[in-house]
C-alpha cells in the first residue's frame, strides 16, 4: 500500500474523518511551531495525522475505511496519550 505524506496549516469541520486544509511546502514546516502532517492512501483517503506543536505531538488520528469507502474505525490518542476507538457501520455512522 503506498502512503503519501503531506503538511497542513489547519483542518476544517466537525465530523470524522477531519479534512487537512492550506497545504504546506515541505520547506514551510521548517519555520513553523504548529501543523498537521496528513496519511494518504493511494485513492487519496486521509488515513490518519498528527498534530505538531513545538515538537511534539499533541493529537493524532488513524482512520480505517469499509470496502465501500464510508469510515469504518477511528482511533484518536491525545496529548496524554490515552487512545478513544470509535466504530463506525457500513453506512459511516457511529455503530
Amino acid at each position: 500500500m503506498t502512503e503519501t505524506i503531506r503538511h497542513f496549516v489547519t483542518y476544517t469541520g466537525i465530523r470524522l474523518p477531519f479534512r487537512l486544509v492550506n497545504e504546506l511546502e515541505q520547506h514551510e514546516v521548517q519555520n513553523r511551531n504548529t501543523f498537521f502532517r496528513g496519511y494518504f492512501d493511494a485513492q487519496e483517503r486521509i488515513t490518519g495525522f498528527d498534530m505538531f506543536s513545538y515538537g511534539e505531538i499533541e493529537l493524532a488520528h488513524h482512520y480505517e475505511y469499509h470496502g465501500n469507502g464510508k469510515l469504518k474505525q477511528a482511533e484518536i490518542t491525545d496529548i496524554d496519550g490515552d487512545v478513544t476507538v470509535l466504530e463506525f457501520d457500513s453506512d459511516g455512522n457511529p455503530a
